[in-house]
């Protein structure tokens, strides 16, 4: 009667065994941890943030992980800004802090204490409008509407960088004065992406503010 080999291993079982050692090797305590803890007893960090928000002072406390965009969104009801990609590729939730343009979906609210925060409510009003906002009405540069808060809110940016002689890929001089040219517009505002396809519309609308020719 033959007898059962208790040393006899395949190479399936090999490769099987020794991935499962590395993955298990691989996990941190802090890792296994997180893993085996019911979510809800999880310490979720907390910090109180302060900034100016079209002008009026806001306090929130939010979880660190919050970005600028969930926080003007959900905390402050600011819903003018949109939340497009979630990447940064899309432009809509740009806003304006401290008077340079970023995407406030990729940055934390925290990051902010004490900034200057000006989003498209704190442009202008449907009676007071922004010259931009005026612009982009009177040529038709309004798209569907979703992505229009972040390109109002860059262009007013565009023009802002132009005349501080911020130099963009396409600008000849890296010092000097930088004209609102059409390529230099385009080139600063490749940034805000919408399927509408207004973009002949809204170069129109900058170059009026700009005081140039599209």
């Amino acid at each position: 009667m033959d007898q059962p080999d208790y040393f006899s291993v395949s190479r399936r079982g090999v490769l099987a065994s020794g991935a499962a050692g590395l993955a298990a090797g691989s996990i941190s305590p802090q890792v296994a941890f997180a893993a085996s803890t019911p979510v809800a007893e999880r310490a979720i960090a907390m910090q109180t943030v302060s900034m100016r928000i079209n002008g009026k002072s806001e306090t929130l406390e939010l979880d660190t992980r919050t970005t600028l965009l969930d926080a003007l969104r959900e905390h402050v009801k600011l819903t003018g800004t949109k939340k497009g990609c979630d990447h940064g590729q899309c432009g809509a939730c740009t806003v304006i802090v401290n008077g340079e343009r970023i995407n406030s979906c990729l940055s934390l609210a925290v990051m902010h204490e004490g900034d200057e925060v000006t989003t498209i409510e704190g442009l202008g009003t449907p009676e007071n409008l922004h010259p931009m906002q005026a612009a982009f009405v009177k040529h038709d540069g309004y798209q569907c509407g979703y992505c229009t808060p972040g390109q109002i809110c860059s262009a007013v940016s565009v023009l802002k960088e132009i005349a501080d002689g911020v130099p963009s890929h396409v600008s000849a001089e890296l010092t000097g004065p930088m004209e609102a040219s059409n390529i230099e517009m385009r080139e600063r505002m490749s940034g805000n992406i919408c399927r509408c396809g207004a973009y002949s519309n809204i170069a129109e609308a900058m170059a009026e503010v700009a005081g140039e020719r599209a």
